[in-house]
């Protein structure tokens, strides 16, 4: 067995907002990959959008520093678990882990979830206590708090015996000890080189390289992203792809690319232990290896968990359909579908009985909104179901994903959190005060009991509570769960509102528009207190007459209306109702229009 002392893969794995994107920042800038001048956005690494606008990493992302002549590359991986596909996939492609934590957060479900991943692959972790400049930091409680959680995944010997480096991530430093002053990230340099393994194998073995992830270029099309595990790989080799369904075929390494810094650079060859990027390989999905034609060895490859969250993907078909998008139909609808799971491993498409509908599956309401949300900004239009949670059946009874949920509210307001949990049949597992006023409390829930809740707890917190989740297991059916108790204003027909008909509407409960908006029959126009819905004449115009009196013609004032975003539709949004997605407007609509229809349906059901 060889290894190569000039190279070491490494991970950083985090609970979302524990800083890893800022600290990926910090290593890159005191290792020299920026020139001095060179100006230099925050969080570099979240180069999307969607990342940069929402403070999230959604797509793991490689890059490489150079430290006393060794070659480290990093991998950034995202911290919700809803993106948990993307780290369980990048884990294969490294030796070791930078597992993150708050100082003062310490370990919250999403720690759980990819630290588990980790020591289930034989990983060697250095932890990580980042924002120790935080006030209310407490260090040394959160690495008690690390190895507990360690004993309880069952962590080997060598894996408890983890070492520890304080940072912080904003101010650019880390030590060894919290009490030091730090000057700058050396301590966590010389900690990767000293406890992260260094790359095995036969480096003159036949060549052998497993994807993990997958790149897309206008110029070359499909790049392959993974790691050489075995020999080495040259500019212009023919690899034989081994598919997961047992197929073969051959292929020549068009081009060769390896990481520097932010930047793929230009390679002709790669050997043992390089992270490498390959184009020439069409057909290559993730998840399969190259191998030298001669030496047929297929890797196994991680198995990513099931989803759990799945939505209707629909071609438009309102009165509206076609205006705002460029992309309507149902094959736009079914390319852009076909191309999404090529690359995002946990997301699952299936053909239904209509042939402009499709079941779209995920880990949960974020890995879908992010979809959506990217489709419209790329001009597509189309309308969703409300999000449901995926049944298994399970030794003969009918079982529902359940999420343990971790909750921190200021003392005050334990009481309205733990009452709403109570009805969406939340069962507390463990509850703890801190010094601050802080008051931690852990859940076990079911999946559908959370769709809806966020904006209700941000709303019972007057915006104080920190609310995370990730999936736990599958349990026996809970029973029925009221997540919704108000109805809809339901846009009586087609038109412009107008100031006087919102004026009337508004006494019925709170609106989602404003004036001069077009709307047609049966969209929603806002909400009712009372759990049911009313037909509003939003359009209505004032009569106009010849007699004037005193006062009638005052000002008539409208409360501004409640703009909703991608997500609060989504939680709004009930089984007999749709979002219309374009890329200028998000409506939400009965699925049957007209008002009649709507009664005759609901008492046939009745």
């Amino acid at each position: 067995m060889d290894t190569r002392n000039d190279i070491r893969n490494v991970a950083i794995i985090a609970h979302v907002d524990h800083g890893k994107t800022t600290l990926v920042d910090q290593l890159l800038r005191q290792s020299g990959v920026f020139r001095s001048n060179e100006e230099v956005e925050e969080r570099v690494m979240d180069c999307n959008d969607l990342e940069r606008e929402r403070g999230i990493t959604i797509l793991s992302k490689n890059t490489s520093v150079m430290y006393k002549d060794i070659k480290i590359n990093i991998v950034d991986t995202p911290g919700h678990a809803d993106f948990g596909g993307e780290v369980e996939r990048i884990l294969t492609m490294v030796d070791g882990v930078l597992l993150l934590v708050d100082a003062f957060e310490g370990c919250m479900p999403q720690t759980r979830f990819v630290l588990k991943k980790a020591l289930a692959l034989g990983k060697k972790p250095i932890v990580v206590v980042n924002k120790i400049d935080r006030p209310g930091a407490r260090p040394a409680e959160v690495v008690d708090e690390v190895l507990d959680l360690f004993i309880e995944l069952g962590a080997n010997d060598n894996q408890l015996d983890f070492p520890v480096v304080y940072t912080s991530g904003r101010d650019g430093y880390a030590v060894n000890d919290p009490e030091e002053k730090g000057v700058d990230m050396k301590p966590l340099f010389d900690a990767i080189l000293k406890y992260i393994p260094v790359p095995k194998g036969e480096l003159n073995g036949p060549a052998q390289v497993l994807f993990s992830n997958i790149d897309y270029d206008d110029y070359v099309g499909r790049i392959g992203i993974g790691r050489v595990e075995r020999g080495q790989i040259n500019v212009g080799q023919m690899m034989t792809l081994c598919h997961r369904d047992g197929t073969t075929h051959t292929e020549r390494v068009t081009k060769l690319y390896q990481f520097e810094g932010l930047k793929r650079v230009d390679a002709e060859t790669a050997k043992m232990g390089d992270i490498v990027a390959v184009s020439g390989m069409p057909d290559l999905n993730i998840g399969e290896t190259a191998c030298d034609p001669e030496h047929l060895d297929m890797l196994p490859f991680v198995k990513i968990d099931e989803p759990t969250v799945s939505m209707m993907f629909m071609v438009n078909n309102s009165p509206f359909a076609g205006r705002e998008g460029k992309f309507v139909t149902s094959r736009n609808l079914r390319d852009r579908l076909a191309r999404e799971i090529q690359t995002n491993v946990a997301l699952r498409v299936e053909e239904t009985d209509s042939a402009d509908t499709f079941k779209v599956s995920g880990r949960g309401e974020l890995h879908l909104s992010i979809l959506i949300e990217e489709m419209r900004r790329q001009g597509y239009e189309f309308q969703v179901s409300s999000p449901t949670v995926i049944y298994k059946e399970i030794n003969g009874k009918r079982c529902e994903p359940m999420e343990l949920l971790m909750i921190e509210v200021p003392d005050d307001y334990v009481g309205p959190v733990m009452e709403k949990l109570g009805s969406r049949k939340a069962e507390l597992v463990n509850m703890g005060t801190r010094d601050t006023g802080i008051t931690h409390m852990e859940f076990r829930i079911p999946a559908r009991g959370l769709m809806g809740y966020r904006q209700e707890f941000l709303t019972d917190t007057n915006g104080n509570g920190i609310m995370n989740s990730v999936f736990d297991s599958y349990e026996p059916y809970k029973g029925e769960i009221v997540v919704r108790n108000t109805g809809s204003l339901v846009a009586f027909e087609n038109g412009t509102t107008t100031g006087y008909g919102l004026w009337y509407a508004q006494d019925r409960g709170r609106l989602f528009i404003g004036p001069g908006v077009e709307v047609y029959e049966g969209m929603i126009v806002g909400s009712n207190p009372k759990n049911e819905d009313i037909a509003v004449n939003v359009c209505k115009k004032k009569h106009v007459t010849n007699t004037r009196a005193a006062g009638s013609d005052e000002a008539l004032k409208l409360t501004p209306p409640d703009n909703l975003s991608l997500e609060q539709c989504l939680e709004f949004i009930q089984d007999d109702e749709l979002l219309e997605v374009t890329p200028k407007s998000l409506r939400m609509r009965k699925k049957i229009l007209n008002k009649e229809q709507r009664m005759k349906n609901l008492s046939k059901k009745k």
